[in-house]
């Protein structure tokens, strides 16, 4: 027995959804296109799905699952001191204004982990796929020496594998995102040394 079938719903005649077996809940869509939902792959929302349940404008289009954390770019893990570095880069980057980030954006996490649980307290009306993002990784572990593109040292190297580690136990199914565009780059010398501001 199935879980849901769709009676009725039509484009053509010949995807007419009436020739499934029984199910515990049947939707009569007389009259009614039914269509597939659509995957977005690459969306930019890793800020904005800690505020807005609908991802607008994805799901005035149809989208019923977007995956986020392209482009290496995104906000988890991050430290406190972090944070303004990578709405900066988001917003480099990506064009998003960074003001908005900022006014949207709780952090209510530090871990990927603890930013999936945060997704998950949230209303949403699609479904979220996150990639665990290369800027962010790299600043946790290596601070600013990741932000001056210094090189990794085995200790760095294998920090970053434990935390990419967690974040795909704790649910990033969807991966581990970098970029080696060059448009990707952002402006190095908007990031002096003393960056991260301590204490």
């Amino acid at each position: 027995m199935h879980d849901l079938v769709i009676r009725g719903g039509t484009g053509a005649e010949r995807y007419a959804g009436s020739k499934a077996g029984p199910a515990k809940r049947e939707i009569q869509a007389d009259g009614c296109l039914v269509t597939p939902g659509w995957v977005d792959i690459h969306t930019h929302y890793d800020g904005q799905a800690t505020w807005d349940p609908y991802l607008s404008p994805s799901t005035w289009h149809g989208v019923t699952t977007a995956v986020m954390g392209n482009c290496g770019v995104g906000f988890a893990p991050v430290k406190p001191e972090q944070r303004d570095w990578l709405i900066k880069v988001m917003e480099d980057v990506e064009d998003i204004p960074g003001s908005v980030l900022s006014e949207g954006m709780r952090w209510e996490w530090e871990t990927f982990p603890e930013y999936l649980d945060a997704l998950d307290a949230k209303p949403k009306v699609l479904d979220i796929g996150g990639q665990i993002p290369h800027s962010a990784v790299r600043a946790y572990v290596m601070g600013e020496r990741g932000v001056h593109h210094d090189e990794a040292t085995p200790a760095d190297l294998e920090a970053m594998r434990e935390i990419v580690r967690q974040g795909m136990q704790a649910g990033a199914a969807v991966g581990f995102s970098t970029s080696r565009t060059f448009l990707h780059k952002y402006d190095q010398r908007k990031y002096p040394p003393g960056t991260f501001a301590t204490g």
